[in-house]
């Protein structure tokens, strides 16, 4: 497949990814009453260099930067199951990129803390929403990715699996 195909279905796939993590993040405040975290909101304020703003300015803020982040990363997931990266092991590979993603950005801005330096209950809040994204954005991309067969990296595990760097996919016909 393609790579700016892959990017853009992954595009698509990060947007749909993002949506199963709101649904889920809601869903989890329901149960537990946290409220919401405007720490993207305040990401994006510092990276733009934005004055800080509260209430429904800061809420679209919020989901700009939840949405743009997700979709953009989704690219890269686009591109994995497009070269054959696909299934639970790249959506957990692509965990740890969303992760070093949002860690970065909120850490270097001084909006955030190292995650081991957080209470337990937010580490784990903040883990399982991310892997509902990882692996909804994965599952959403390795869909888009099946309609045009197995990529290159499933080529070479179908002709001789294991780590051989001598032997290459079979050519497509």
């Amino acid at each position: 497949m393609a790579w700016g195909r892959s990017a853009a279905l992954g595009v698509l796939a990060g947007t749909g990814g993002a949506v199963a993590m709101t649904v889920a993040e809601k869903l989890e405040q329901r149960i537990t009453g946290r409220p919401d975290s405007y720490v993207p909101a305040r990401t994006l304020e510092r990276l733009l260099g934005l004055d800080h703003v509260r209430g429904r300015r800061a809420r679209r803020r919020n989901l700009a930067m939840h949405v743009s982040q997700a979709s953009l990363l989704g690219a890269l997931r686009g591109v994995m199951a497009g070269a054959g990266l696909r299934g639970p092991w790249s959506s957990l590979l692509f965990f740890a990129v969303r992760l070093t993603n949002d860690q970065t950005f909120e850490n270097a801005t001084g909006v955030g803390a190292p995650p081991w330096t957080w209470p337990r209950d937010e580490l784990v809040v903040d883990l399982v929403h991310k892997a509902v994204y990882a692996f909804a954005t994965g599952a959403v991309a390795d869909a888009l990715a099946n309609r045009w067969g197995p990529g290159p990296g499933q080529l070479h595990a179908q002709r001789l699996p294991g780590r051989r760097p001598d032997v290459g996919p079979l050519p497509r016909e």
